[in-house]
């Protein structure tokens, strides 16, 4: 148990040492003058950039691809825009064949319990249905609906409600 805390105490050093040596470089002054300043800075920027990518979990990449479809007033119907983000997920999670995902089926604050409960299953159903067909094996997917228990925005207006009436998908 030391050993391991040991081990990662002196990663975590060795890490922020190297950020500290970057950034001394950006700091410093060079004989040649700024251009090489401004060299110097892009390569700490690009160097930064891919620290950063290789710390972006799994989660993250998908909410950076876009891990929400959004659904017209009483409809489980996907659009053409749901089907490109879609396809973007599919190709995702095709590459990412270890992870098992979780679509949540939601609905904005109008009507009862029970129907936005029904119309947020069939709205997650519709994305993994989509997902399937796109190759996607549907024993990694697991659909659930809070109906309107979970909004994503609070509130009673048109673009509360555009915003609650959706499905997400999350990394289980």
């Amino acid at each position: 148990m030391n050993k391991k805390f040991v081990a990662i105490i002196g990663a975590i050093s060795l890490l922020s040492a190297c950020e500290t040596a970057s950034q001394k470089v950006v700091t410093g002054t060079s004989a040649s003058g700024s251009a090489s300043s401004a060299s110097a800075s892009s390569s700490v920027d690009k160097k930064k950039s891919l620290f950063a990518a290789a710390k972006q979990t799994a989660a993250d990449k998908l909410i950076a691809i876009g891990d929400r479809v959004l659904f017209d007033y009483d409809s489980a119907t996907l659009d053409s825009s749901a089907k490109i983000l879609l396809d973007a997920q599919s190709r995702f999670l095709r590459a990412n064949t270890d992870l098992n995902f979780i679509i949540e089926g939601h609905c904005d604050e109008r009507g009862t319990r029970e129907y936005n409960l029904a119309l947020g299953e069939q709205r997650a159903t519709a994305v993994r249905d989509y997902l399937v067909i796109q190759g996607i094996d549907p024993d990694r997917i697991k659909v659930i609906s809070y109906g309107k228990e979970k909004p994503a925005v609070v509130g009673s207006n048109t673009m509360a409600w555009s915003k609650n009436r959706r499905a997400v998908t999350i990394i289980d």
